[in-house]
C-alpha cells in the first residue's frame, strides 16, 4: 500500500466524524494523478509554501507601515501565528490538521501592500471592488504561475471564507475563520503596546479579567476555551463569555489602534501611492511588465492592473512609485 492510501485510511480510523477527509476531497478544477507519499491536503500546503505570492508576504504590511524595529509583525509572521493557533485547535478537535494548516497559510496570499490601507486604496479605484478574501482566491485559482495552484475544492473554500458574510463548508476552515481573529487581536496587541499606541492600563478590564493579562495567557484561554466549545460540535465556535470578551477587544483595537492612531498616520500617503500607482498604469498600459501585456486583452486592463498591484510587497511598490514619480536628484 503507497503510504497516501495509508494515511487515508488512518484518516477515517482516527479522525472525528466531522473532520473533512482527504480521500474524500471534492477535488481539483483539473484533475491531476494522486501522489503516493501526500495526500491532497498535503500536497496543497505543499504548493502554497512554495509559491512566489507566499514568501512575498514577509514583506508586506500587518499593521504597522515600514515600522522601526525587528520585532514588529508582518503579513508573513502574522500567517504563521494564525497556522500555528488553527492547528492546535483542529488536532485537540481530531479534524484534518493538514487541511486546516494549508487554508491557514493561504488566507492571506492577496492582501495587498500596506495591509488594510493598501486594501481601501484599490476597493476605491477598481470598479469590480477589492476585497482581500476575493484576491486570495484569485491568486490560488489563477495568478499564481498564471495557471493557479490548482488545490482542492475545501482549501479554496475555507480561503475564500476565512472573513465576510459566509462561513466556511468544512470545520477545518471554520477553525481558521476564528484563529486569523485570534491570532491578529493578540498580536496587534502586543505590537501596539511595543510601539507605544496604547499602555497595558489601557486595556478593558473586563475582557483582561476573562481572557488573561498576558500576550500568551489570552491565546491559551481563547483556544482552551474554543475546543471545549467545539468538541463533538458540527460548529467551531467559543463560550458566550470568552465570545463577547473577545468581541470587546476586538472593538477596543478599532477604536484605539486601528482607525486614527499614531500607528495609522502613514495610511494616508500608503492609499495615494497605491491610487497613483493604479491610475498610472491605466493611463499607460503599455509601462506594464512585459508578462502582464498579453493578460490585458482576456483579463481587462484594469483588473491586470489592480493583479499586478495587489501582488506587490511594501517595499516593491514604495520603490516604483520613486522610479515612476520623483525626480533621481531627489531619491535617497
Amino acid at each position: 500500500m503507497m503510504l497516501r492510501q495509508e494515511i487515508e485510511r488512518l484518516e477515517w480510523d482516527m479522525l472525528s466524524a466531522y473532520a473533512a477527509k482527504s480521500g474524500a476531497s471534492r477535488g481539483r478544477e483539473r484533475p491531476e494523478e494522486p501522489c503516493a507519499v501526500r495526500t491532497e491536503f498535503q500536497r496543497d500546503r505543499d504548493r502554497i509554501i512554495h509559491s512566489k505570492a507566499f514568501r512575498r508576504l514577509k514583506h508586506k504590511t500587518q499593521v504597522f507601515i515600514a515600522p522601526e524595529g525587528d520585532h514588529f509583525r508582518t503579513r508573513l509572521t502574522h500567517t504563521l501565528e494564525v497556522s500555528q493557533i488553527a492547528r492546535t485547535v483542529a488536532r485537540a478537535l481530531r479534524l484534518n490538521e493538514d487541511l486546516t494548516e494549508a487554508i491557514a497559510l493561504a488566507h492571506d496570499l492577496g492582501h495587498t501592500p500596506f495591509g488594510h490601507a493598501g486594501e481601501e486604496a484599490l476597493d476605491q479605484v477598481f470598479p469590480q471592488g477589492f476585497r482581500h478574501n476575493q484576491q486570495s482566491l484569485r491568486v490560488v485559482e489563477r495568478l499564481e504561475e498564471g495557471t493557479g495552484l490548482n488545490l482542492t475544492w475545501e482549501v479554496r473554500d475555507g480561503v475564500v471564507n476565512h472573513t465576510g458574510p459566509s462561513k466556511p463548508a468544512t470545520l477545518e476552515g471554520q477553525i481558521v475563520r476564528i484563529a486569523d481573529r485570534v491570532a491578529y487581536i493578540n498580536h496587534d496587541i502586543d505590537d501596539a503596546l511595543r510601539g507605544g499606541i496604547i499602555t497595558p492600563a489601557d486595556l478593558p478590564v473586563e475582557c483582561l479579567e476573562t481572557l488573561g493579562i498576558r500576550h500568551r495567557e489570552r491565546i491559551n484561554n481563547m483556544v482552551l476555551d474554543l475546543i471545549r466549545s467545539s468538541d463533538g460540535e458540527q460548529e467551531i465556535r467559543m463560550s458566550p463569555g470568552v465570545q463577547q470578551a473577545t468581541d470587546v477587544l476586538r472593538t477596543f483595537m478599532f477604536e484605539h489602534v486601528y482607525i486614527g492612531s499614531r500607528a495609522k498616520t502613514e495610511e494616508g500617503k500608503a492609499k495615494r501611492l497605491v491610487q497613483e500607482l493604479y491610475g498610472y498604469y491605466t493611463a499607460n498600459p503599455d509601462k506594464l511588465p512585459p508578462d502582464k501585456e498579453g493578460l490585458v486583452t482576456t483579463e481587462g486592463l484594469e483588473r491586470v492592473v489592480c493583479d499586478y498591484i495587489a501582488g506587490m510587497t511594501d517595499n516593491y511598490a514604495i520603490s516604483l512609485y520613486q522610479s515612476i514619480f520623483v525626480p533621481k536628484g531627489f531619491r535617497d
